[in-house]
């Protein structure tokens, strides 16, 4: 018999003509909103706030995984994390982790997922094809933050009761080591090469610096009062923190690591992420419910976007175009392809392969803000 090709479930001869399925790619910024139960979607080309999504109760934590196809975020008091689609923005999975989860990391290649559940000193791995909690790792008092070494082999986790960051061997899910920090150790981040992490204690209102070679504590650095969490920019040349109580971001110079401005904020600066271009920072303000811009080659405010009942965690990441075609029961695919239209993606940033009896594309277009692809499916009995 000869192959059919499907475009939206419907079986096509192959040289049929098929109707487009649109999509929209571009990038955007997460917030939760802790008072909300939902988290805010802004889109950063337009810095305005396009739809809300309802999660769990209390979410806090935020993270995208590196394709930009997914979010996970961290329920603080439902004890779980809810899994979104970023294409259609709608929660898919709810996934039962630790006793009030509060922040989430991936591996580089997105295959895993850690997230610090402060009620229970622990953290929950998460295997990110099923869902599902693969192990949990017992860690230093109040796990806070967590980030993955951008070599996947490496996590560091904020212990804020020990005052210290636990270093968790990814292969094996095992600490191997804890490295003194500050006084509540609240947030951490690496370099674009893995050498530093930098840790933001809040109630020492400074930044421990970390060589990741030796895991010591190479400086300190004073910055503004109560700096809740610390961002690093893409080229790795400068780290934001969001400071709490004194109401600004601290701008550090990571090859001199000082400090080289302070930028007024809203009030309660909690969270700070760098959009993926690293042009504008975003400044998530709990008490002022809404999100700081910031223009990082000027460093000043630009705008302030209104989200939620008290931001509390926020992330940034390109969403790609997410088109399937799916073959009909009782065939199976033996191939595919795409065609597009309107703002045209180059070659090396499409993807299209086969995912079970579906042919996915996704195109990370990162010239325009929309586009059409029309994806197909050979399909044969």
């Amino acid at each position: 018999m000869t192959g059919l090709v499907v475009l939206g479930g419907v079986a096509l001869p192959v040289t049929a003509a098929a109707p487009a399925q649109a999509a929209t790619s571009g990038t955007f910024a997460y917030v939760t909103n802790v008072g909300a139960s939902s988290v805010s979607v802004i889109n950063l080309s337009t810095n305005t706030v396009t739809t809300t999504i309802p999660v769990g109760n209390h979410p806090a934590g935020v993270a995208f995984t590196p394709d930009g196809t997914t979010a996970y975020v961290a329920n603080a008091f439902a004890n779980n994390v809810s899994v979104i689609n970023t294409a259609t923005n709608t929660v898919t999975a709810t996934i039962p982790v630790g006793t009030e989860p509060l922040r989430v990391a991936f591996t580089p290649d997105g295959t895993t997922a850690y997230v610090t559940n402060v009620g229970s000193s622990t953290v929950s791995v998460i295997n990110t094809a099923t869902n599902t909690v693969t192990t949990t790792i017992p860690v230093g008092l109040g796990p806070s933050a967590v980030a993955v070494s951008p070599d996947g082999t490496t996590a560091y986790v904020t212990a804020q009761g020990a005052n210290a960051v636990t270093v968790i061997n990814t292969a094996t899910n095992t600490v191997t080591t804890t490295i003194p920090a500050g006084t509540q150790p609240d947030g951490v981040v690496f370099t674009p090469d893995g050498t530093t992490a930098y840790v933001s204690n809040d109630l020492s209102d400074n930044v421990t610096v970390i060589n990741t070679a030796t895991n010591t504590v190479t400086t300190t650095i004073p910055v503004g009062t109560n700096p809740e969490a610390v961002a690093m920019s893409p080229d790795g040349t400068t780290a934001y923190t969001a400071n709490f109580t004194s109401n600004n971001a601290s701008v550090i110079n990571t090859a001199t690591n000082t400090v080289t401005n302070t930028i007024p904020a809203g009030t309660g600066p909690i969270a700070v992420a760098f959009s993926p271009g690293g042009t504008r920072a975003y400044v998530a303000n709990e008490n002022s419910n809404n999100v700081s811009v910031i223009n990082t080659a000027t460093e000043t405010l630009i705008t302030t976007v209104t989200v939620g009942t008290n931001p509390f965690g926020v992330a940034t990441a390109r969403v790609p175009v997410v088109a399937t075609a799916t073959c009909p029961t009782g065939s199976k695919i033996t191939g595919g392809g795409y065609q597009q239209s309107g703002g045209a993606v180059p070659p090396t940033q499409v993807t299209d392969r086969p995912v079970g009896n579906t042919w996915q594309v996704l195109a990370d277009n990162q010239t325009t803000n929309y586009t059409t692809v029309t994806p197909y499916a050979v399909c044969t009995p």
